[in-house]
């Protein structure tokens, strides 16, 4: 059995297409959409065999907003290229990237909809 500290997130949005159009543009990588009993989705890359994959999600519900769950995306390698995308794509930098000392390098931000999302890196 694998064991992750997290296995799969979702961040909710009212309004799909321009959440995928958002998190796409910010990771330059393209999400997979899908629908599922009572949802739609847009699935973030991910090796969900061996790893933690995740989803924007429209569902009745479940709102996007502030004080919901944080959650932190892999940006290995490029945080500062996806915070360097973040205002461009409509969303807002909440806390620049700083050390996490000896766990690498985060940065927070709001993306288009008050939803607030970690990044992490090692460098």
């Amino acid at each position: 059995m694998k064991t992750n500290a997290l296995n799969w997130f979702e961040i909710f949005t009212n309004d799909l297409t321009k959440a995928t159009e958002f998190y796409s543009t910010i990771l330059a990588a393209e999400l997979e959409p899908a629908t599922m009993e009572g949802c739609q989705m847009a699935m973030f890359p991910s090796d969900t065999e061996n790893g933690v994959g995740g989803a924007i999600t429209r569902m009745e519900g479940c709102a996007p907003g502030a004080g919901g769950t944080l959650v932190y995306l892999n940006v290995e390698g490029d945080l500062d290229g996806v915070i360097s995308r973040i205002p461009g794509a409509g969303g807002t930098i909440v806390k620049e990237r700083f050390s996490i000392s000896p766990h690498g390098f985060i940065a927070i931000f709001r993306d288009p909809e008050g939803n607030l999302v970690g990044l992490h890196s090692m460098s």
